[in-house]
């Protein structure tokens, strides 16, 4: 399955998905991605992100707990590619990227937030495989993310 409507699983479901709120834009290649969610809670510093992109993706998608912070950028292309090619499905990031032009090329889906031309901080700080907490809903490892154009939906099982 290529495509996915998260309108359509949210009527095919109902309570049973959650939606993440907020004004999350697409900039990978790929505007329809779903996987198996793992988790990095960080605040300006990317060093966890660029550890778990170089690590087999497993087809799950990467979610990003960046408090939000526009003051710095939590991927890049380096980064983005790195997932790409380590088998990462997407990634979504509650906060900022930078190399908008380049991410869009990718055979990647990616959200953020938005984009900041500013790099990360590297201080090696931040948490992985912890239940995050944005969009209104609570995320944890092991659930299964869904993102089209509509949205973000979230799923305690696999939907497809």
């Amino acid at each position: 399955m290529d495509i996915i409507s998260t309108p359509d699983l949210c009527d095919e479901h109902g309570d049973k998905v959650r939606v993440i709120d907020g004004n999350f834009r697409h900039y990978g290649g790929k505007q329809h991605f779903w996987g198996e969610i793992a988790t990095i809670k960080c605040f300006e510093d990317n060093s966890r992100v660029a550890e778990m992109v170089k690590e087999p993706g497993k087809d799950r998608v990467l979610v990003v707990d960046g408090g939000a912070s526009p003051r710095r950028s939590l991927l890049g292309d380096n980064l983005a590619r790195a997932a790409a090619e380590n088998g990462w499905r997407g990634i979504v990031i509650y906060g900022y990227l930078r190399d908008v032009e380049e991410l869009a090329t990718m055979p990647i889906g990616i959200m953020a937030l938005g984009s900041v031309p500013r790099k990360t901080e590297k201080l090696g700080d931040g948490r992985c495989d912890i239940a995050l907490e944005f969009g209104g809903t609570t995320l944890s490892p092991g659930e299964h993310l869904y993102a089209d154009l509509t949205g973000i939906i979230i799923s305690s099982q696999a939907l497809t």
